[in-house]
């Protein structure tokens, strides 16, 4: 038995209401059940009941049993105070609050259904992957598709975080949070922290400045990665390097850039070469991006504006002193989805709510343009009969499973309470 199960039957009243007695063998009559806040403190605040013919008005707070409120020393804290109920699944002892006072204790096994038990049991045994993989396509559709928009935006408060503490770190400077969030996206799972570090390491003035120099804004890059460091012959690698140091003196930088970009494992349209060099290319051709991106409401205007590729060196090369065939190395489709996942929405979201807008439909919208990403858990969902048509679907499954699922949160989920009641 866990307390989430407790907190899913009082706040549903998932027991015999009508018929309630203390362990005093006092009648209690619910009038309100409280509010469910999840905060520190009570679990349930603003309760009203009745016990006997005496109303109190308060909190209610729920345990395992009933000592548990000494093993949480809730005696000593004075936020436990206004506790008017004590519910539980065993009584074991006796409870006392301020004033020496007994506080009343309803134990809530006595009032529930061995079928609403065994329901929540069968719920939360374990399967193969997810504890509701068997039944989970039996959800209504409008139940499955309000819960995807609640974790949906659950997922861009979270993704919002760092674009929060960006400003405060920019002093407000939303092109410089953009830059910052660009630069983690272009670097991929694997080297996105180290190009994040080497985007917040050049203050943003000097990308401004420079851009209109797009070899200069890759000396930056290429020379905060760490990539200028050796010695080749190389006429454009010098030629870099010369400008590199003397960016460095001109603007007093001091670089700092904790591990060595990765070329492992990684296609070579990923390189981190290649990559840094898109980024570069993409701010000299855009000056105010931010303006544009911030107003952008479809995909195909995404697929307009970042229609960038590399400088004319790595049309020929993958790294420095090696030549390979030539290709124009634009950024493709599907990284162009990615970025709009993972910068654009989560930054026109958190530029809506900071200018106190509403802009969830559009966002909504915006995303059911977007391919569907494909990964295993997208995959296993799909085995399971939730199938995927858009980015906006896979997100909202990708919160589910991380969020919930893995973290075993059954009776938050509105599925997994939706198959409670059902069953």
């Amino acid at each position: 038995m866990k307390e989430d199960f407790l907190h899913y039957l009082w706040r549903f009243k998932k027991f015999d209401a009508l018929n309630l007695r203390t362990t005093q063998n006092e009648i209690i009559t619910i009038v309100k059940t409280g509010d469910y806040l999840e905060l520190s403190g009570p679990d349930f605040f603003n309760a009203q009941i009745k016990i006997g013919n005496q109303k109190w008005a308060g909190n209610i707070e729920i345990h395992i049993k009933s000592s548990d409120w000494y093993v949480h020393g809730h005696e000593k804290d004075p936020a436990y105070d206004n506790v008017i109920l004590h519910v539980v699944w065993e009584h074991d002892t006796e409870i006392f609050g301020k004033n020496n006072s007994e506080i009343p204790v309803l134990v809530l096994k006595d009032y529930v259904s061995k079928d609403i038990i065994s329901s929540y049991n069968s719920l939360i045994t374990p399967k193969s992957w997810i504890f509701c993989e068997k039944n989970i396509s039996e959800i209504d559709e409008f139940t499955f598709k309000n819960w995807q928009e609640r974790l949906f935006f659950d997922r861009l408060e979270r993704k919002s975080k760092i674009i929060y503490d960006l400003l405060e770190e920019t002093n407000q400077d939303w092109e410089a949070v953009l830059f910052c969030l660009l630069s983690k996206n272009f670097g991929l799972n694997t080297n996105g922290n180290i190009f994040f570090q080497i985007a917040k390491s050049i203050p943003f003035s000097i990308v401004r400045k420079e851009s209109f120099e797009v070899e200069n804004l890759e000396a930056l890059l290429f020379g905060f990665s760490g990539l200028l460091d050796s010695e080749k012959e190389d006429v454009y690698f010098t030629d870099l390097k010369i400008r590199c140091y003397y960016l460095l003196n001109k603007y007093q930088l001091n670089r700092s850039y904790a591990d060595p970009v990765q070329f492992f494992k990684h296609r070579p349209d990923n390189f981190p070469t290649i990559r840094l060099s898109q980024l570069a290319n993409l701010y000299h051709k855009h000056q105010n991006l931010f303006s544009k991106i911030i107003t952008l409401k479809s995909v195909k205007e995404v697929y307009q504006l970042l229609n960038i590729c590399t400088g004319l060196y790595w049309q020929n090369h993958y790294q420095f002193d090696k030549e390979s065939p030539k290709k124009v190395k634009l950024l493709s489709k599907s990284f162009i989805d990615l970025l709009i996942i993972n910068t654009i929405i989560p930054l026109q979201f958190a530029y809506s709510s900071v200018m106190g807008e509403s802009i969830s439909e559009e966002l909504i919208a915006f995303l059911n343009e977007v391919a569907p990403e494909k990964n295993a858990i997208i995959s296993k969902f799909e085995s399971f009969g939730i199938a995927s048509n858009s980015a906006f679907e896979t997100q909202t499954l990708l919160e589910l499973k991380n969020e919930y699922c893995n973290q075993k949160a059954c009776l938050k989920c509105a599925i997994g309470m939706e198959l409670l009641k059902n069953n």
